[in-house]
């Protein structure tokens, strides 16, 4: 099959020597060789041979006619001269319009130089076209070199200059940092006032700017402040949690500038010094009493800036990002972004893990480990290598504790489920007198918890002794004042329990000055 040849295009054909030509002719059409053995006959390539019988075929030449011309005449019928158009007739090209079409997505030079030809079939050629437009690019701000798809970035940075605001009622002036926004291929800006270049500041200019877009970018690229980035590095930096959790909500990708590499940022780094010049500028004789007549004096300037005329393009940053930008961007999610800090904890022996002065439980087999915390403004989130292993509401009280019974082992659980009201409603289905003992136990004691168990001891004496022994013996302990899990031990060991008789009435309590109870005796007692 033989080849073609775009008659569109205004390159110079390779030319071959008429001999060689009319050679190539002879071989094809009166011996019947193949493309591939006239070529190795011949000493050329395959597409030299397509390319000379297509032109051959498209001058209407054949065998006996090519070997009745000459060379000259020959050649003139396969090589015709380009009528060539004065570069002064060629019509002119607004570049200013190439560059801007170059930002959206999927356009190239090729597909431009192309709609171009279909509109004037005259013009350029490729090559010279996009010679031209390097000229005329060369021409335009440095700037504005780097060619940005619509919707493709966001950059991020704050400006070296502060703006102080007075506090009203001390006179203290604390320096406003002032955080600025650049869509790429718009240089649409936006700016604001706040306190600080922490992280609560940081996230929240994000989120409005944003909101200030009406839509989301796919890459933002902030410089390598500490709030964006927690460990610089030049091929795998390491986002802040807190950052990285905005880039997951929004579904954007992060991608911090290389450290002192400004250019990875020029679009920011001139939108910093034009909202210096064009704002911070004309602010700077005024005095402000509040964060928030910062920012609205900031937002009226802000509405000029984006309004002002571009001096080499058509339009302004406004009505580029309307045209431009805005379509291509994506829709902003249904929800808010939650915003949560990240810190680093180590579970205590008391599988507890102190955050901000208060005290939260873990699962106990996580001992010793450190977890990362995640601390929104109501809940208390810890991780153990990434999986969530505890969830709390979040205190503010220093020095309590907040324990959930399943983080606890099993003793401790258990321990922890034994209340008073809990210890005397268990009793009192053995009998009224280990219910009375137990509750008198409780009330002797100056925590409650100390007598857990000694009223556990005596309850489970009744799995060994009986039910009723164990009330007989509780009534005998009850009469002589004996609360206490020794002295039912005692009397169940003796058999002295056996001794009441149910039908007599109790007796009553032997009260004497010359009694000495077991207080007499400086509280000796025998071990158990």
């Amino acid at each position: 099959m033989l080849g073609s040849i775009d008659e569109g295009s205004e390159m110079p054909a390779r030319r071959v020597n008429v001999r060689k030509i009319r050679e190539m002719l002879r071989l094809l059409w009166v011996c019947g060789l193949s493309q591939r053995q006239v070529a190795d006959c011949c000493g050329i390539g395959k597409t030299t041979v397509v390319e000379c019988v297509a032109r051959a075929r498209r001058s209407g030449l054949d065998w006996s006619e090519a070997a009745e011309l000459g060379e000259e005449a020959l050649e003139r019928r396969l090589y015709p001269p380009v009528e060539r158009v004065p570069a002064a007739e060629r019509p002119a090209v607004d570049w200013g319009a190439v560059h801007t079409e170059l930002k959206g997505k999927g356009v190239t030079l090729s597909l431009l130089w192309e709609e171009y030809r279909e509109r004037e079939p005259q013009g350029y050629c490729y090559s010279r076209y996009c010679e031209l437009y390097g000229q005329w690019r060369g021409r335009v701000d440095l700037s504005m070199r780097q060619v940005h798809r619509a919707g493709e970035k966001l950059f991020v940075d704050y400006c070296g200059a502060t703006v102080p605001v007075v506090d009203a009622g001390t006179g203290e002036a604390h320096a406003a940092q002032i955080f600025v926004a650049v869509w790429g291929a718009s240089n649409y800006t936006f700016a604001e006032a706040t306190w600080s270049q922490g992280l609560a500041d940081w996230i929240g200019s994000h989120v409005r700017a944003f909101e200030f877009a009406g839509g989301l970018t796919e890459v933002v690229v902030p410089d390598n402040l500490k709030s964006a980035v927690s460990r610089p590095c030049r091929y795998e930096p390491e986002l802040n949690p807190t950052y990285h959790d905005l880039a997951v909500h929004y579904g954007v990708a992060v991608m911090p500038a290389r450290v002192r590499r400004p250019r990875d940022k020029a679009k920011v780094e001139v939108g910093v010094q034009v909202v210096e010049r064009w704002i911070l500028a004309r602010l700077r004789h005024r005095k402000f009493f509040s964060l928030g007549d910062l920012n609205e004096a900031i937002r009226m300037l802000l509405v000029r800036l984006n309004e002002r005329r571009f001096r080499k393009l058509e339009g302004s940053r406004r009505s580029l990002f309307e045209s431009l930008e805005r379509p291509a961007l994506r829709e902003l999610p249904a929800s808010g972004f939650s915003y949560a800090e990240w810190k680093k904890g180590r579970v205590q022996a008391d599988y507890h893990v102190e955050v901000d002065g208060h005290y939260y439980s873990v699962p106990y087999q996580l001992v010793s480990q450190q977890l990362d915390v995640r601390l929104s403004a109501r809940t208390v989130e810890l991780f153990a290598k990434s999986k969530r292993v505890a969830s709390h509401v979040r205190r503010f009280r220093r020095g309590a504790h907040t324990t959930q019974n399943e983080h606890m082992p099993r003793a401790h659980r258990q321990y922890a489920e034994w209340t008073p009201e809990r210890l005397v409603q268990w009793s009192q289905a053995t009998g009224p007198s280990v219910a009375g003992l137990i509750e008198q136990v409780m009330s002797t004691r100056v925590h409650p918890q100390h007598g857990f168990r000694s009223c556990l001891g005596i309850l489970r004496l009744g799995q060994r002794y009986g039910n009723e022994r164990l009330e007989a013996a509780c009534q005998l302990a009850l009469e002589i004042e004996g609360a206490s899990f020794r002295s039912v031990r005692s009397i169940l060991q003796g058999g002295l329990d056996r001794q009441l008789d149910p039908a007599e009435p109790a007796r009553p309590r032997l009260v004497h000055e010359n009694l000495r109870g077991a207080s007499y005796y400086g509280g000796e007692q025998k071990p158990c």
